[in-house]
């Protein structure tokens, strides 16, 4: 009977102690470290602060990628070598979880900051809009008529490449007069198509028209937001350009970055966002190309190392899943081409495993910078959020309705669209 009661009294004792240890603040910390961890060569990361679980970690092989430390049952590890670890994570001697370690080669870029002028040429001309032609008959669109539609691009005419607004005359006053239509190839977003089309005679005038406004190229301005020094790639802007007409991605046969100078500043309110107005720099200096306009940015390859003069040295990235809530900073131009720090707040940041826009949320808390823009205006697009000393993402979009804050894209994500590998294989020393 006693030992009934005895075993009861245990049980619940034991019962009590499994309760407050799961309801204990440092078991949920523990429970959620992940199954997989990646840092760069040098990078250490605390895995588990907690003094009342006391987790000690351990690696099978002596020639670990990782450096283990603990210290009043604090558990750290930092990237020695490139390469991948199983770590077996014990309490009490017991083996409870494992964690697939993945180091990654020592990665540096060199922030931006700079306001840049961008200059796109397209793939063949874009249709921005249809145009009635005042025939001798009625009005009509010969381009509307051959199922040609605004955002589309004209590629080939009679088999010959068109490259640029010029091209095109030519062979529409000569099928004007032969009375001849013309083979028209068309892409249209990933599908090409052909078509035939009819120049009409404007009245009262001898040239033929295709009842098509066209545009072979586009300018802006943005902002720089790090550069690769070995490999001299490049990343900008944060999102893509799409054409102001057509409000379609624009898409890219080459284009020109420059160095542009911001003239005054449009300051941003509710519902109305602001904007920096900019302009060419006086020398037309042409500092990099443009081979990429995708969601994530532009992107190509600098012919010239650029300085923002306050962090010109390379600095380490931070990978969407480390970037923390809280203090943070943006490099961004509002006067002349001086580039100035500002105090940001990262309000979220979503772990993404994937490349996504829009994976973080930033507000302004900057006083000078309020008081002079606003908080976010176009044109601060790209600008470098900076966070403990590294590059965590851009500005990439505005809030209409509450222009200090807006979104940024990860780094890592933009660093993918440049063509830099930073998951490159790397293997233990042996």
């Amino acid at each position: 009977m006693k030992s009934d009661i005895l075993r009861k009294i245990i049980g619940g004792i034991l019962l009590v102690s499994l309760i407050s240890l799961v309801c204990n603040q440092s078991f949920q910390e523990y429970i959620h470290i992940p199954k997989s961890i990646t840092l760069f060569e040098g990078q250490s990361m605390e895995i588990n602060n907690s003094e009342a679980i006391p987790v000690t970690a351990n690696v099978a092989d002596e020639d670990s990628v990782v450096a283990l430390s603990q210290e009043k049952g604090k558990l750290s590890l930092q990237g020695k070598v490139s390469g991948k670890e199983e770590m077996m994570l014990e309490l009490a001697g017991f083996p409870i979880k494992k964690v697939d370690v993945n180091v990654l080669k020592d990665f540096k870029v060199i922030p931006g900051g700079q306001s840049i002028g961008v200059k796109l040429n397209t793939v063949g001309v874009l249709v921005v809009g249809h145009h009635q032609v005042n025939t001798e008959e009625a009005k009509q669109s010969p381009g509307e008529k051959a199922g040609i539609k605004v955002g589309d691009m004209i590629v080939e005419i009679n088999g010959q490449k068109i490259e640029k607004m010029a091209d095109v005359a030519p062979f529409v006053q000569k099928a004007g007069e032969e009375n001849k239509p013309l083979d028209i190839t068309i892409k249209r977003e990933k599908e090409e198509f052909k078509t035939k089309l009819m120049p009409l005679k404007e009245k009262g005038d001898n040239a033929f028209k295709l009842g098509l406004y066209i545009r072979d190229s586009a300018a802006g301005i943005g902002t720089m937001t790090f550069y690769h020094p070995d490999s001299m790639k490049y990343g900008a802007l944060g999102h893509v350009i799409s054409d102001m007409d057509t409000k379609k991605p624009i898409i890219v046969d080459d284009g020109e970055v420059l160095r542009s100078t911001v003239t005054s500043i449009e300051k941003g309110s509710n519902g109305n966002p602001g904007e920096k107005l900019a302009r060419f720099s006086e020398d037309k200096e042409v500092i990099g190309d443009i081979k990429t306009n995708s969601p994530f940015g532009i992107f190509g390859e600098l012919n010239k190392e650029i300085k923002n003069g306050i962090m010109d040295k390379p600095m380490p990235i931070t990978l969407s899943d480390q970037v923390k809530e809280g203090p943070a900073q943006i490099l961004t131009v509002v006067d002349n081409d001086q580039v100035k720090l500002f105090d940001i707040e990262v309000v979220s940041s979503v772990p993404q495993k994937y490349p996504a826009t829009k994976g973080l949320v930033i507000k302004v808390t900057d006083k000078e910078l309020l008081s002079k823009t606003g908080g976010i205006v176009q044109g601060m697009s790209g600008s470098p959020i900076i966070q403990d000393g590294k590059v965590i993402g851009a500005v990439t979009h505005v809030f209409v309705n509450d222009p200090t804050s807006g979104y940024g894209v990860h780094i890592e994500w933009m660093l993918n669209e440049a063509g830099i590998d930073i998951y490159e294989k790397g293997q233990k020393a042996s």
